[in-house]
């Protein structure tokens, strides 16, 4: 039962041996005759055929083991050119002779994405590949060749392919960047590691096809040898390989570098090129050095932060580094530090400038020794140059100074009160300007109290005024002033000093009694007057003082005592058991203890006044004792009273007189009263509707025109009669008591008797209501006079219905 499954290679004749297991026959390559095989061939059958199978019962009781064989890997080559499809080998069962048998494949590449690129005849089991293979893109496939019947049942087991693509070198070397960058310092030494520049191939890089080997095609430029850099051929790491690399002559390098394929074979390898450039880095190897050994500069005296000198330098190294960047240092002929030297960022100069001010009368000239060096040190083996160190010569030009007071602020001690025109000091400025003859006037520039005068020539000092301690101008006992001292240069230069002046104080000043009016009770109890006293003066012209009352007149020592409390306070009480109410001038002399002694009389006003229980005073008793009798006070109330009265009844009588008012205003009879009246309702309107009038109503109109052009409604035209107007009585200039009332007569007798005068005729014009109106027409309804009307009733009415009365009532007498 056992069947043959048959591969055959394309394109050559195999002799295939066959081997009989149970069920299966596989046909392999036979070694050619004369050729023995190898024993690693030999081993590699071995274990290709040592595969187990499942075992399976025999009719004797043995079992043996199946085994499959492993179909060696089949080799296509890629970039093939054809013709496709192509056939890469034939696969047979021993079966196909009894039963008809479909073979098919199945795996990546034949059912699977990328599909189709293998198929098989399912009758012969020739399987092709279809297109060319790309080993970059899929190196090998993996299938599984099926063989089954007409029904689908399965007649071997499926074997497994095994297919690889062989690389073709067909890729050039691509490098990672097309353009590297590097960089190593100015004299380095050989062998220096610089730079790594990669190339990759996407051949197989197990192959010669993948494997790339570097070198360098040229290098620009070719100073100071023309093989400055050597590079890796397997690393691609490029070093240096000569000395002599220098910024200042050679900033950077350009070096064309080539990736080769086929390990670097130039006639079979494929190539690619690349570009590397080499900066050559900056070293501190150039010290600055001074433009010249001498500089000069000028300053004028009292003046800082000038720039009095320039200092230039050169220095080759790259320009706004570390190792350009001059630093500068004074290192000898300026002990006292007047100078520094900044250093322009930009120009890289040093800049001698002035930070102390420097004295013409002291130094007239400056010889600086500098030095300049880098902000970076120097490179190993490089040493500082003697230019690298330079002179300053720096003159010093004399200017006019202020004169100043040696002794700014003076302070002078005296007695207050000392006389006009005492000389009091001698406050004298010096000129600084030694070389220069110059005099130097003096004058005031601030003497708040006018208490002093200056000479003009020497600064001597004399008093205007009385010098008081106690002014409002002194503080803390010191009064200052302060003058002004000017020289005749040119220009003129001044300086100013203060002069203060502490005044001691002398007993110039009689004490005070506080307060200066008090209240007591006009019996004796525990309310005194308490007394205190103040002077002006400080200690020891103050207290403690002395309190006493004068024996003069003696009605005071009969009525009150004093009684000192301590050194500055003493009470004022009653010495009798009872005083009348009222004010009373106490004087009370008291004295201080300055040397000699100072005393004053001070009065107190007493207000001795009825007291209630608690000891403080009535009301009555404060009026009382303002001086004021209980006569006084009655009449005071009784003003008041009749005061008030006359207000009331002035209230009373503007009350009936408005009362009256409004009683003679309703005697006219409303029906009589044909005034136009303002009726005012308390009532407001119902909004802002209400509040849209047509205002042309109340306008006087010149045509009947627009009138009967508008819109809808009714509306009214006041029409003013054409005619002659009445004369109107003229007023006399000295009316006549009797004369009024004619006077009025005829002017009421005039308007009325005026057709122009309002309220005028008025016209009411109605809408146009249509044609078609089931009303009849009025136009057939005439007016009569005749009749049983009597219309006499209208003389009644008053003057404005004397014309209708006329019209109507005497139209038969007419």
């Amino acid at each position: 039962a056992g069947g043959v499954m048959k591969m055959i290679h394309s394109g050559r004749h195999l002799d295939l041996g066959v081997t009989k297991l149970t069920g299966l026959t596989f046909l392999f390559p036979k070694q050619p005759k004369g050729r023995k095989a190898l024993p690693g061939e030999l081993a590699q059958q071995q274990s290709d055929t040592l595969l187990p199978w499942r075992q399976h019962q025999s009719a004797n009781g043995l079992r043996r083991q199946k085994r499959d064989w492993v179909i060696p890997p089949i080799n296509v080559p890629e970039n093939s050119r054809g013709p496709f499809p192509q056939q890469l080998v034939r696969i047979r069962s021993d079966k196909d002779k009894e039963i008809h048998i479909r073979y098919s494949i199945t795996g990546v590449g034949a059912d699977q994405p990328p599909m189709e690129v293998f198929n098989i005849d399912p009758v012969s089991g020739r399987m092709y590949v279809t297109r060319p293979m790309d080993r970059e893109e899929r190196a090998s496939y993996h299938l599984r060749a099926h063989a089954v019947d007409m029904n689908g049942n399965k007649v071997e087991n499926p074997i497994d392919l095994y297919i690889y693509v062989i690389d073709m070198n067909d890729n050039r070397p691509e490098f990672i960047n097309q353009v590297y960058n590097g960089s190593v310092d100015e004299g380095s030494k050989p062998g220096t590691y610089v730079m790594t520049v990669t190339a990759n191939d996407a051949d197989d890089g197990t192959t010669a096809n993948g494997m790339v080997r570097y070198r360098i095609v040229t290098q620009t430029p070719q100073s100071p040898s023309q093989n400055m850099f050597t590079i890796n051929s397997e690393t691609g790491d490029i070093v240096t390989v000569a000395a002599g690399l220098d910024r200042e002559k050679v900033q950077q390098y350009i070096v064309i570098v080539q990736a080769t394929d086929m390990e670097g074979n130039l006639n079979y390898g494929l190539s690619n090129t690349a570009t590397a450039i080499i900066t050559v880095t900056d070293v501190n190897d150039n010290p600055p050095e001074f433009t010249t050994s001498t500089y000069s500069g000028e300053v004028p005296e009292n003046r800082v932060e000038v720039v009095v000198a320039n200092l230039t330098v050169m220095d080759r190294d790259q320009p706004h580094s570390p190792n350009w960047n001059a630093i500068y240092r004074i290192i000898s002929g300026d002990p006292s530090g007047h100078f520094t030297i900044r250093t322009d960022p930009i120009t890289n100069e040093g800049m001698v400038t002035v930070v102390k001010a420097v004295d013409y009368e002291m130094n007239r000239a400056f010889m600086l020794t500098v030095m300049v060096s880098n902000q970076a040190p120097l490179a190993s083996g490089i040493q500082m140059s003697f230019q690298s160190t330079a002179g300053v010569t720096i003159s010093v030009t004399d200017v006019n100074e202020a004169p100043y007071f040696p002794t700014n602020h003076k302070l002078i001690r005296l007695e207050e009160g000392v006389p006009t025109g005492t000389i009091l000091t001698t406050f004298s400025a010096v000129d600084p300007d030694r070389f220069m003859q110059q005099a130097v006037r003096y004058s005031k520039l601030s003497d708040p109290a006018n208490w002093l005068n200056i000479n003009a020539t020497n600064g001597q000092i004399t008093t205007a005024a009385v010098l008081d301690r106690e002014s409002d101008y002194i503080k803390n006992n010191v009064y200052e002033a302060t003058f002004l001292a000017a020289d005749n240069g040119i220009p003129p230069a001044s300086g100013t000093g203060t002069l203060q002046i502490y005044l001691i104080d002398i007993n110039d000043n009689a004490p005070e009694l506080l307060p200066k009016e008090a209240q007591i009770c006009e019996k004796p109890n525990l309310n005194v007057i308490n007394i205190t006293a103040a002077d002006a003066d400080i200690d020891p012209n103050v207290g403690p003082f002395v309190f006493e009352l004068p024996s003069v007149p003696s009605a005071v020592r009969k009525n009150w005592t004093i009684t000192r409390l301590n050194g500055d306070y003493a009470q004022l009480s009653l010495r009798i058991m009872y005083l009348e109410a009222g004010v009373y001038d106490v004087p009370i002399i008291v004295t201080d203890s300055g040397n000699p002694p100072l005393y004053n009389t001070s009065v107190i006003k007493v207000k001795v006044c009825p007291c209630d229980e608690n000891g403080d005073c009535t009301t009555i008793g404060a009026v009382a004792a303002a001086g004021l009798g209980t006569g006084a006070i009655i009449a005071i109330l009784i003003c008041i009273i009749i005061l008030l009265t006359m207000v009331l009844l002035f209230v009373v009588w503007m009350k009936r007189r408005e009362k009256e008012r409004h009683t003679k205003q309703l005697l006219i009879d409303p029906e009589d009263d044909v005034r136009d009246n303002i009726l005012k309702y308390d009532e407001e309107g119902g909004g802002e509707e209400d509040q849209d009038y047509d205002l042309s109503q109340l306008q006087q109109p010149e045509t009947m025109d627009h009138v009967l052009n508008k819109t809808p409604g009714v509306r009214r035209v006041d029409e003013r009669p054409i005619g002659a107007e009445p004369q109107y009585p003229i007023r006399p200039v000295i009316p006549h008591p009797g004369d009024i009332g004619d006077f009025i007569n005829e002017g009421l007798r005039a308007a009325d008797n005026d057709p122009t005068a309002p309220p005028y005729d008025s016209l009411l014009v109605f809408d146009y209501e249509g044609s078609g109106s089931t009303a009849g027409s009025v136009s057939s309804l005439n007016s009569s006079s005749s009749g049983d009307q009597d219309y006499d009733y209208l003389n009644d009415w008053g003057p404005r219905f004397k014309k209708l009365a006329d019209m109507y009532g005497g139209g038969e007498e007419d």
